[in-house]
């Protein structure tokens, strides 16, 4: 039996099990099957490869898409620039493999909606996701800004400095923060909403709740909102093609 999984912390709501378990029921694939291998701590993460027989692959969730790197015999070449890991594969002889969907699955969901203002994004968060987000949106030829808790190296604006006037000139905000997710619903990252446009896009990588307070607030100013499902679903086909089962 193929063993494959999602290695992540708190991770009982996940996508991944339930969008593999149907897949594998829909597409009669037999001889594999999906768990999740929840962990409070990356150092438990060898012990996850050593015991489990016939593991073929894993996806990686947060908060170890950063985490899991050293862990790994080697990285795939734009994983390693991204400098984060949500796919791994393990080959026939043991080797740990590392891969970034991400970047993939975001460009497919977006790319239908971008028209030629769009040329500037926020990135709402830095965690190991808005890394996949930046390089995309760098490889699309849209230049980004970080807004963060703290201003730092890297980081251009904060949520107590980001005026109207940085929301007005950024046509797109992604937010990679978990704010706004199932069941903490009525959160969302505090930005001038009342500058958002119709010309904007917001893009939220939560995906359950369907529709997050983030997303509603841009609707009701006449954005075009696009929630993380699509992209999910994209990245987990691509990191299926990876593991390379069928």
């Amino acid at each position: 039996m193929n063993k494959l999984g999602l290695l992540g912390k708190n991770i009982s709501y996940s996508f991944s099990r339930s969008y593999f378990k149907e897949k594998f029921q829909n597409e009669k694939i037999e001889n594999t099957s999906y768990e999740n291998f929840d962990i409070n701590s990356i150092e438990l993460f060898p012990s996850i490869i050593k015991d489990t027989k016939n593991l073929k692959g894993l996806n990686v969730t947060i908060p170890y898409k950063q985490e899991v790197i050293p862990f790994l015999d080697k990285i795939n070449k734009k994983a390693k620039v991204i400098g984060a890991v949500n796919t791994i594969k393990i080959t026939k002889k043991g080797k740990l493999v590392g891969y970034n969907t991400d970047c993939y699955g975001f460009k497919k969901s977006i790319e239908p909606y971008v028209k030629k203002e769009h040329e500037k994004a926020l990135i709402l968060g830095t965690g190991g996701a808005s890394k996949a987000i930046a390089y995309t949106l760098k490889e699309m030829g849209i230049s980004y800004a970080y807004v963060s808790r703290k201003l730092s190296d890297g980081i251009q604006f904060s949520y107590d400095t980001l005026t109207e006037n940085d929301v007005k000139n950024h046509q797109i905000i992604v937010n990679c923060t978990p704010l706004g997710t199932f069941p903490n619903i009525d959160n969302s990252p505090i930005i001038p909403y009342q500058s958002i446009n119709k010309s904007h896009i917001l893009f939220d990588l939560i995906y359950n709740p369907e529709e997050t307070k983030f997303l509603k607030r841009g609707r009701e100013k006449g954005a075009v909102t696009i929630n993380g499902l699509k992209m999910l679903k994209l990245q987990a086909e691509k990191a299926w093609s990876i593991w390379g089962l069928e």
